[in-house]
């Protein structure tokens, strides 16, 4: 097959630090070159995807002259002879190829904007739309409009290394975006309350609001020994950081799409604890790879236990459902499906 793949040009493919979309991408890219099929990404300039690189941009403002400038370039992948177009960036920037009978993907790894998905429903050509999900939550909000395939993110095995057993006073880890979401202020309160160390490590984002989340609610209690902050990790970094936890901590207060982090971790063997928002009880299952809480409290009870989950267990169910072979043939075969129905 000879496929287009289309990712917002913010960040490279593959990204240095954070970046999930484009890590699923990378991994995606490997596996269908090492398969024979040709493939061209079109994404940032400073790309290194290992396959043929379209470089494009936007302004900082995303508007009206971006997404005409874009279309320009996307409408015509269908007469470079490619089979099939998959985005998991911005579907306006292929409005034009809506009206080709050309099969068409569109990943979700965040809730859909479900006007957008009606409009695209509406003017595509017959039978040349169709959609993924990265998580049964976000397909749930689009599967009474359209064609959806839940295809769950995953992992690179080769990346991260399995670790049996951590010492007995090994930290909880929390890895992951520094902001009221993500739950760092509950993670933090978790270790105090259960006598733990705690390693987090993540970006802060630049908005004012997420700034003074970190300066009220996490900074105060990092003091170098029972809380600690790393700051951001690369891919080495994190591996050991993960592989050395004794669990990782999901508290999350928002509909977690997937949750990257949560296969990474248990690809070393380590367990996660969430909460039960989004897509954490479809990665999670209590007691086989962490828990899946509903209050603080179940939180603390479930870090006294987590000694009981057995890790190379947390590394299986990353190699049978997680893993990057699993995504690239789930989505190989979307595509043939997606080319026989044309």
């Amino acid at each position: 097959m000879k496929i287009a793949i289309i990712v917002n040009p913010q960040i490279p493919v593959p990204p240095e630090q954070y970046g999930g979309i484009e890590r699923i991408v990378f991994m995606l890219i490997r596996h269908l070159k090492k398969n024979g099929h040709h493939v061209a990404l079109f994404a940032n300039k400073s790309s290194q995807p290992g396959c043929t690189l379209v470089g494009y941009h936007e302004s900082p403002h995303y508007g009206l002259m971006d997404m005409a400038r874009i279309n320009l370039l996307t409408c015509k992948i269908p007469l470079r002879g490619f089979d099939i177009v998959h985005t998991f960036g911005r579907m306006s920037n292929i409005a034009l190829l809506m009206f080709s009978n050309i099969p068409k993907i569109v990943s979700y790894q965040l809730p859909p904007t479900i006007s957008q998905v009606k409009k695209a429903v509406s003017i595509a050509y017959k039978k040349s739309l169709r959609f993924t999900a990265c998580s049964d939550y976000i397909a749930g909000q689009i599967k009474t409009l359209s064609n959806v395939t839940t295809i769950y993110n995953g992992v690179d095995l080769a990346d991260y290394e399995l670790n049996k057993e951590v010492a007995w006073d090994a930290p909880l880890v929390f890895l992951g975006r520094i902001q009221y979401e993500k739950g760092t202020a509950v993670a933090i309160r978790a270790a105090i309350e259960t006598k733990q160390k705690l390693v987090i490590a993540g970006n802060i984002p630049d908005e004012p609001i997420h700034q003074r989340y970190f300066n009220e609610e996490v900074k105060p209690f990092i003091d170098g020994r029972q809380i600690t902050y790393l700051g951001p990790v690369n891919d080495g970094e994190k591996n050991q950081l993960l592989r050395h936890s004794k669990a990782l901590l999901m508290p999350v207060q928002w509909d977690e799409p997937f949750g990257i982090v949560m296969t990474e971790a248990l690809a070393c063997g380590t367990p996660v604890i969430g909460l039960r928002r989004g897509a954490v009880p479809e990665i999670v299952t209590n007691g086989i790879n962490g828990f899946v809480c509903d209050t603080d409290n179940e939180i603390y009870e479930a870090i006294r236990n987590v000694g009981s989950v057995n890790r190379a267990t947390c590394r299986h169910v990353v190699e049978q459902r997680f893993s990057a072979a699993v995504l690239g043939a789930q989505y190989e075969a979307l595509y043939e499906l997606a080319i026989q129905d044309k």
